[in-house]
């Protein structure tokens, strides 16, 4: 095993999605740093389809009140379908997820409301004091939005390896039409994702428990 092997197997086994954020904001050098590193991601054809805005101090203070009350007074609006339903073992596993995450923070499967506030801190980004929301072009389709995705874990990983914290959210995208108007947006961006970012609070129990992988032998088939 190499030391650079040995170095991204460490990140990721590092890496969780964090649930609460100290208010402290990444130094701007240290956001330049991580922003310069996630273009250097590789993409179809170098097309390199993300946009990305992204909030720090007062912004996001503006930008989580505002989304907040959209989300509740106002319907979903995603630019890409969410999924029609999770069968078989893609719903265990999120059944899974949701239970380890209500487990941590107290909160009984039976009780509606705590659940519904629990998913509002979504749109509260967790408290992060910075959100990158990941746009792409309209016209470059399915593959635009993939090529994104690698951005986001490129991003994602750096976070990591700066001592940043990160909560990649596809709940965010649920509302395309309120983000192209917050951030004035032409019509032809559309939402692929966001992402809460910033310092981890060591002391919040949502931020203490770890997902489980599925085993090669449900992920991969060899052929020789």
């Amino acid at each position: 095993m190499t030391d650079d092997f040995a170095a991204l197997t460490h990140l990721l086994d590092e890496r969780s999605t964090c649930r609460a954020f100290l208010p402290d904001e990444v130094p701007a050098a240290t956001l330049s740093s991580l922003l310069e590193l996630a273009q250097r991601t590789p993409s179809w054809c170098n097309t390199q389809p993300w946009h990305v805005e992204v909030t720090s101090g007062a912004a996001t203070v503006a930008l989580r009140s505002a989304l907040l009350a959209h989300v509740l007074s106002q319907p979903q609006s995603p630019d890409f379908p969410f999924p029609a339903g999770y069968p078989g073992v893609y719903g265990d596993r999120r059944r899974e997820c949701g239970f380890q995450l209500y487990d941590s923070i107290g909160i009984e499967r039976s009780d509606k409301d705590a659940r519904f506030v629990q998913m509002l801190r979504n749109f509260e980004f967790f408290d992060a004091p910075h959100v990158a929301l990941i746009t792409t072009e309209a016209d470059l389709g399915t593959y635009g939005a993939v090529d994104c995705g690698l951005w986001v874990q490129t991003f994602l990983l750096g976070a990591q390896a700066l001592g940043l914290a990160a909560a990649p959210q596809a709940a965010l995208a649920s509302y395309g039409s309120f983000f192209r108007s917050h951030f004035d947006l032409p019509e032809t961006r559309q939402v692929v994702c966001g992402i809460s970012f910033g310092y981890a609070d060591p002391s919040a129990p949502v931020n203490a428990f770890r997902t489980s992988r599925a085993g090669l032998a449900d992920a991969v088939t060899f052929h020789s």
